[in-house]
């Protein structure tokens, strides 16, 4: 921790001018295929990549050190960057915010991981009010330039105490961005995107996307790739519907878009990357070409991601729709332990078929 305290003390000033000019150049948003990299790996090169090239970059957590990372991210981290940059914390996920939150105040820029964001409710006013909030109370005088990384949603069989998706949560306050990969291209260049920002980041992971392999061309390998914040990506094209969704619910999505495609329906998937900020612009350039929409989400419905997608689309492009919007969430229940009820409690492939025939006019 002494490393710590020296940065804090010297870095009371920061210019992100440079950072900024990065993430404003960076204006592609898929690349091509090429080899295959898990997501895990992805993030874990993205944190091995900044932390090499800035030095105020540091990662803190529950067992990000010795034991590699409840979920393997960190792993190599400490043998490489050492304690002092690789700092394992008691299980106090409010001590250890607000200890990252007091770092960038004084310009240094921590990855704080909640070994999941369930855990993320016991350090939330740190997140919100401390973080937050402080580049406008301020006068933009302070820059927060934290990550508050971890598995979010459901996982399996873990129960309702670690299986809630808060992207609607973090996604309803001002001062934050809200981030959720789905690929390995999104993690690795949301994940390096998010810790060049000046601004607190929330980024959304899965755990069950963590083993998952997707392909990455050589430019998505490059150490300078990024992707921009709030910009969504179309991962298929399509004419009949359009299908809105994030993390993991993406792959669903664009399976449930191949099923779909042998009965003659073409939709469209969006990946939409950024839940704060919204890319309301695609969204709604998609919906005025098919003319129907299906929000996807795993989070609860009231409030939810899926509803800010129809009050937008409902104010910016009500007279382009031929159906009513189909919203597809999780149950309004907590998560039930028992695999049977967890499977109900979650959308499923054939929800979202039902859903895309309904607004299409052709469910039976």
């Amino acid at each position: 921790m002494s490393w710590l305290v020296k940065q804090v003390v010297n870095n009371g000033s920061l210019q992100y001018s440079s950072r900024i000019r990065a993430l404003q150049h960076a204006a592609r948003t898929f690349a091509t295929a090429g080899k295959e990299m898990t997501v895990r790996d992805a993030l874990n090169s993205a944190l091995d990549e900044e932390m090499s090239a800035d030095p105020k970059v540091f990662v803190m957590g529950e067992e990000v050190g010795e034991y590699q990372g409840a979920y393997k991210i960190t792993k190599g981290l400490l043998d490489k960057f050492g304690p002092e940059r690789v700092i394992d914390t008691p299980i106090t996920e409010a001590g250890f915010a607000g200890i990252g939150v007091g770092a960038a105040y004084k310009g240094l820029r921590p990855v704080v991981e909640f070994m999941t964001f369930n855990f993320s409710m016991q350090a939330i006013d740190h997140i919100i009010n401390s973080a937050a909030k402080s580049n406008y109370m301020s006068a933009s005088q302070i820059s927060v330039p934290i990550v508050f990384r971890g598995p979010n949603g459901a996982a399996a069989g873990v129960g309702a105490q670690h299986s809630q998706c808060y992207a609607a949560w973090y996604g309803s306050c001002p001062g934050l961005k809200v981030l959720c990969p789905y690929s390995s291209e999104d993690a690795r260049g949301l994940l390096k995107a998010a810790i060049r920002d000046p601004d607190p980041v929330v980024f959304l992971e899965n755990e069950i996307l963590y083993g998952e392999s997707f392909p990455v061309s050589e430019e998505v390998l490059d150490p300078n790739f990024i992707l921009p914040i709030g910009k969504a990506k179309v991962e298929r094209q399509g004419k009949d519907v359009t299908i809105t969704a994030f993390s993991k619910m993406v792959g669903y999505a664009l399976k449930a878009a191949d099923i779909l495609a042998e009965e003659g329906i073409s939709a469209e998937v969006i990946n939409l990357r950024s839940i704060r900020p919204l890319d309301r612009p695609t969204i709604n350039e998609s919906v005025r070409k098919t003319n129907r929409l299906v929000t996807l989400e795993e989070g609860f419905p009231q409030h939810g991601v899926g509803a800010e997608i129809c009050a937008s689309v409902v104010e910016d492009s009500f007279a382009y729709l031929d159906a009513p919007i189909e919203r597809i969430c999780g149950a309004d229940v907590p998560m039930p332990y028992a695999p049977n009820l967890e499977r109900m409690a979650v959308p499923q492939i054939e929800d979202i078929v039902r859903a895309v025939k309904r607004a299409c006019h052709r469910s039976k």
